[in-house]
């Protein structure tokens, strides 16, 4: 399969042909559902805490007797039954980290790519530089390649004024060919790479 290549005043540039198999079949529909799974688990912080009986501050002696008084029997003041007291069964701190392998993280992305290729929401550049860091200029730039909706930008390395042009647009997420994961092919209305950033996802993919 072959994509046509772009520069940033919206003229063709080329032809760019892929160096992967695009999946025609269901196959990697788990991974996908894997690796999406794996990286929300990893964004959680985990950090909630609640206090156990033991934690809460408060005497353990007794409010009353036991008989006699014509009231429920009680142990403590801190018991979870009561205002106040400890929490029976809460969150703890703990880490949500999911275990994904690196072959199901390869297929996953083989998966998403090859959807979202097949979709037409794939659209590469010869290169994406921006003279200053003027928002203006990259929305002319989005404009001129005809793409609208969220978008998801790939590029090759850390670009300054790209960085700075984009930061503003809350609909637009910015990362490099060597980070990009399928969560993030599947989150945007639209994919935009550079030509070397497409071709080191193409490497990821086709690496053993």
């Amino acid at each position: 399969m072959n994509l046509t290549i772009k520069n940033i005043q919206g003229g063709d540039a080329g032809e760019h042909a892929v160096a992967f198999e695009v999946i025609e079949d269901n196959k990697g529909n788990q991974a996908v559902h894997d690796a999406v799974v794996g990286y929300m688990a990893a964004q959680r912080a985990g950090t909630h805490c609640t206090k156990t009986v033991g934690e809460v501050s408060g005497s353990n002696k007794k409010p009353w007797r036991q008989k006699g008084t014509g009231r429920a029997r009680v142990g403590e003041k801190r018991n979870p039954i009561w205002r106040g007291g400890g929490v029976a069964h809460g969150p703890k701190p703990r880490d949500y980290t999911k275990t994904v392998n690196k072959k199901v993280r390869r297929l996953a992305l083989l998966r998403s790519m090859s959807e979202r290729i097949k979709a037409g929401d794939v659209v590469v550049v010869d290169a994406f530089n921006l003279e200053a860091p003027k928002t203006k200029d990259f929305l002319n730039a989005l404009n001129a390649l005809n793409v609208n909706g969220t978008v998801q930008l790939v590029i090759d390395d850390a670009n300054r004024n790209l960085l700075l042009a984009a930061r503003n647009l809350q609909y637009v997420d910015v990362t490099t060919g060597s980070d990009l994961n399928t969560y993030e092919v599947l989150k945007n209305d639209k994919l935009v790479f550079t030509k070397a950033a497409f071709e080191a996802v193409e490497k990821r993919i086709t690496q053993n």
